[in-house]
């Protein structure tokens, strides 16, 4: 009994005086936080999508509070009211970036597509990729299985009926976190409002393209030569559209027409 009370007093005792020097360790070599920063990170959306090139809200709050050089607009998803905030409480100036939206540049359905083999294995895009460039004949063409869906932080994007994923305008913030994750780069920032746009990612040739889907862009040019504002060149084998020329000054695109697979679409409809 002594000796069972002997060791609970040591112990208590060890406890103590380790507590004690943590305690003045902690007083001692503690860092001020700036209270700044936790006001800032308050008020950022907290999607935690890494497009202000920071590793999470509290990193670029951190940042821009402590750093003259990062700016206060970093934050995509906050868009020009969060960035006119952040400006205000940092005594910085915050210039206005241009909003954009994400724009899935495929349209290789499961009914259009041409399938190399059945795949069965683990239902995510970069997963199946890695087998031949992915189960589709087309190997520029969306995986299908929808690893963008789940990393978008603010639920802006669903798969559809088709294996295509769509997009939600009015929930899209622009952070490009889809972006990066699609192992084809089939996700594109774009302009928002741009009448039209070529929703293909092809870069075969227009007889192999056309063999392995039939709404594949055939890199023809013919929408080129139709275009009034010089708005469209082909690059690559594929067309490509400069949203903000189209956007400015074409209010009756003539390319919808000419483009033989219609890989070419009108965005206002």
């Amino acid at each position: 009994m002594e000796t069972a009370l002997l060791v609970v007093i040591v112990m208590s005792a060890i406890g103590l005086i380790f507590g004690l020097i943590l305690a003045f360790a902690d007083k001692k070599f503690s860092i001020e936080v700036n209270p700044l920063i936790h006001v800032v990170d308050d008020i950022l959306p907290k999607g935690q999508c890494g497009s202000c090139g920071y590793a999470g809200c509290l990193a670029y709050a951190e940042a821009v509070v402590l750093n003259p050089e990062v700016t206060p607009n970093l934050c995509i998803p906050g868009k020009k009211p969060v960035a006119d905030l952040v400006a205000e409480l940092t005594g910085k100036s915050a210039p206005e970036i241009e909003p954009q939206i994400a724009q899935v540049r495929c349209k290789n359905t499961i009914t259009h597509a041409i399938k190399k083999y059945n795949y069965a294995g683990v239902e995510d895009c970069i997963a199946a990729s890695l087998i031949q460039g992915g189960p589709k004949g087309c190997k520029y063409g969306c995986v299908g299985f929808g690893t963008c869906v789940h990393s978008c932080p603010f639920g802006a994007m669903t798969m559809g009926t088709d294996h295509l994923p769509l997009v939600d305008e009015k929930k899209c913030t622009g952070c490009g976190k889809c972006a990066t994750v699609c192992p084809k780069a089939i996700i594109h920032m774009t302009t928002i409002g741009a009448p039209v746009a070529v929703l293909c990612n092809s870069r075969d040739k227009g007889v192999i393209a056309r063999k392995l889907c039939s709404v594949d862009c055939l890199g023809c040019g013919l929408c080129t030569k139709s275009c009034l504002y010089d708005a469209i060149t082909v690059e690559n084998n594929l067309a490509v559209v400069d949203p903000k020329i189209c956007l400015e000054k074409c209010s009756n695109p003539t390319c919808l027409e000419k483009c033989p697979t219609g890989a070419i679409f009108d965005l206002r409809k």
